[in-house]
């Protein structure tokens, strides 16, 4: 697998000039000529990078899907994301891959900038292909102008730059999440429909003794069942329900042990178990902070 570790690096294998600050590009994707096939086969980057593509001659695939960008979508890939190109290597080399614009910049640049910390909170970076951002016209023409401003700002790179190029930088993320919003309200119908399976498959997992034996059911098991990506599935619910996904969860595990402890005769040791809890101190600890009081004292309000 190709590791590109450098933004001046990726500049050469897309037959680019060197870049004009060596942590920040804005590369127009018409002027990109792959430079070879067999690096682009598995590769990843070691830098972020934003793109808003549309018309795309060949498919990026990351994870087990690929990108379809004949329509205006934004991507975005955090580091070491494992990502593969499939295209003709004639193709590669010959032809325009499209129009948008793609933002390259390194963890390095944010440095002493609160997006240095705050970047990890930008579910986004590690949503899955099928979840990637539609804009609407009026939304892409916001994002262009901000890439055409951060490229326009390192063409005279003085003590100013960085800190206006950051800005920018915080300006497309915070849009992107208001971007993503509108998406999850635009797709509400499919996202409840989503929201119906879920819970119908948290009421079987708690109601099958046999399942519970594997442990408490968890987020990333979610995603994999309903084939979306852990923090999609999150954000989704969040943007539904006020809940992430590991709120849910935590939500049905409660509602379920409030009915053995107010109509069997189990044990809060054996509830724990029967819930999936390894330990009874875990059960006790989690019903507490949910319910404000112990099981046991939950139990004794119907005594």
């Amino acid at each position: 697998m190709k590791i590109i570790n450098s933004i001046s690096e990726f500049h050469r294998m897309v037959s680019l000039p060197e870049p004009l600050h060596p942590l920040v590009s804005v590369v127009r994707v018409r002027d990109m000529r792959f430079a070879e096939d067999v690096a682009w086969e598995h590769f990843t980057l070691n830098f972020y990078c934003v793109s808003l593509k549309k018309d795309i001659t060949g498919k990026v695939k990351y994870g087990q899907q690929y990108y379809d960008y004949d329509k205006g979508v934004m991507t975005f890939v955090s580091t070491k994301q494992i990502q593969s190109l499939n295209v003709p290597h004639a193709e590669i080399l010959n032809s325009e891959q499209g129009a948008g614009y793609t933002l390259l910049f390194h963890h390095d640049f944010l440095y002493k900038h609160p997006l240095a910390a705050m970047i990890k909170n930008y579910g986004f970076f590690s949503y899955a292909v099928n979840e990637a951002l539609h804009l609407s016209e009026k939304e892409e023409k916001n994002i262009i102008a901000i890439f055409e401003k951060i490229d326009e700002e390192y063409q005279h790179i003085d003590r100013h730059t960085q800190d206006i190029i950051l800005s920018q930088i915080d300006l497309l993320l915070n849009y992107s999440n208001r971007f993503y919003e509108r998406q999850f309200i635009t797709r509400k119908a499919v996202n409840n429909d989503l929201l119906t399976k879920m819970e119908t498959f948290l009421n079987a997992y708690f109601e099958d003794e046999e399942t519970l034996k594997n442990g408490l059911p968890s987020v990333e098991l979610l995603a994999k069942t309903f084939h979306v990506s852990p923090n999609y599935l999150s954000d989704m619910l969040r943007s539904l329900t006020g809940q992430s996904a590991q709120q849910h969860i935590q939500a049905k595990l409660i509602e379920k042990a409030k009915e053995y402890l107010s109509v069997t005769n189990l044990s809060v040791a054996e509830i724990a178990y029967q819930l999936g809890f390894e330990y009874p101190q875990s059960f006790n600890k989690l019903f507490k902070k949910k319910v404000n009081i112990s099981p046991l004292e939950f139990r004794q309000t119907f005594n």
